[in-house]
């Protein structure tokens, strides 16, 4: 195993922008129109109910991602929670998987937006592009948060144009005339939010992914937990204008219709061709593929690095400072995933996994506060939430995520 260890070169702004590529990614290209369905023109409710039960997990994942600030994390924080390295192993490889599918899905979905401009064979369009972005992750972390953070920065431009252009053929009477329509008056009109928050929530996955780069930031103790926390609320800025504009702009039914609804959206406010917003799509789905290969391979070389992998999977290379055995074996797997074809149920399956590792990581948070309430930690947010108060955060976490996970088990 190299004695090189990875390379600490990730700011916050880095850090955000990796965060929002993960977070506001392909998702919300098609959740939209399914929560437009489910809430209608409350919609934007949804979206912040959503962002408020996010922000329970998000409270567990900076608090100790700003204590232990390592590779591999959340399979750490379950060890660390729990005292067993079974149940971490058993975590950090149904992360590993998680990503792979997750990875490998994308990259299918990548095909169809590409072949509307080039006509190339499915598996040769996955293969290349898939090898494509394993030599990304190992020419260096900055060079990847570099690439992921352009992207980035076209898919947030995009959804910033289109919701613009939403408001831009709506006008004040208009919007004052359709806002009741947005504001809940009974019983029923809560119960259509929580329907749709259950949605939502899916939206705001991704801080899974920022922790397992922990290794790669500067000052992690502050950036990290400050990362993750501007990431959930620059996103719940993003959706809740989006959707607003949008509702404005059309309706709940049309949304809900569509099998392309922010396509479809761009289509009814602009005179523009709709392949240019196909296009801002397609870099919305590889930058999902990219980072979900940067994060399995770095729960891959944390747990090779503490042992429960074999060593050779943390060997580092000496000039990039990147996990190459690591991620020349998650590039591989992902490359035969891809290749595979009909991955759908294992996406749902791989949602499942991420809310019960999101679980685990609060309920281990409301163990250790239990039991370390004394120590102190740098940015725990023992500044302004007592460690009771911080272990009832973990709790009410897990069991959002557990019943998240009974919903989508059962509908």
């Amino acid at each position: 195993m190299s004695t090189t260890g990875l390379k600490r070169t990730l700011n916050l702004t880095q850090l955000t922008l990796y965060g929002l590529g993960t977070t506001v990614g392909a998702g919300i290209y098609a959740l939209i129109g399914e929560i437009a369905a489910s809430a209608g023109y409350l919609a934007p409710w949804s979206f912040l109910l959503a962002a408020s039960l996010a922000l329970l997990t998000a409270i567990s994942f900076a608090t100790l991602s700003g204590r232990h600030p390592r590779a591999a994390g959340m399979a750490l924080f379950i060890q660390l929670g729990f005292g067993s390295r079974h149940i971490a192993l058993a975590a950090g490889s149904l992360a590993i998987l998680a990503g792979m599918v997750s990875s490998a899905a994308l990259l299918n979905g990548f095909v169809g937006y590409a072949q509307e401009f080039v006509q190339i064979e499915r598996g040769l369009l996955i293969s290349a592009a898939c090898l494509a972005l394993g030599l990304i992750a190992c020419w260096g972390i900055a060079e990847s948060v570099w690439v992921a953070s352009v992207v980035t920065l076209i898919e947030v431009s995009g959804l910033l144009w289109i919701t613009v252009l939403c408001l831009q053929g709506t006008t004040l009477e208009t919007a004052l005339h359709q806002t009741p329509e947005f504001v809940p008056t009974q019983g029923a009109d809560w119960g259509l939010i929580i329907t749709g928050s259950v949605l939502a929530f899916y939206a705001y996955i991704g801080f899974e992914d920022m922790i397992e780069i922990a290794e790669e930031v500067k000052n992690p103790a502050k950036v990290m937990p400050a990362g993750i926390l501007l990431t959930l609320l620059i996103s719940t800025g993003i959706y809740m204008t989006l959707v607003t504009a949008a509702l404005l702009a059309t309706s709940p039914e049309y949304l809900a219709t569509s099998t392309a609804p922010l396509t479809d959206l761009f289509r009814a406010v602009s005179s523009l061709d709709p392949a240019i917003f196909n296009v801002i799509g397609l870099f919305a789905i590889i930058n999902g593929a990219l980072i979900q290969i940067i994060m399995a391979t770095r729960i891959i070389y944390g747990l090779a690095a503490r042992g429960q992998f074999p060593a050779a999977l943390a060997t580092i290379a000496p000039r990039t400072q990147t996990p190459i055995t690591a991620t020349v074996l998650v590039t591989g797997a992902v490359l035969v995933l891809a290749l595979v074809g009909q991955l759908a149920e294992l996406a749902e399956l791989t949602a499942i996994i991420i809310l019960l590792l999101f679980a685990g990581v609060n309920f281990s948070l409301w163990r250790l506060e239990k039991r370390q309430a004394a120590v102190v930690y740098p940015l725990s947010f023992r500044r302004w939430v007592a460690p009771s108060a911080r272990g009832a955060i973990g709790l009410a976490g897990g069991l959002v995520c557990l019943a998240l996970v009974i919903h989508a088990s059962l509908y």
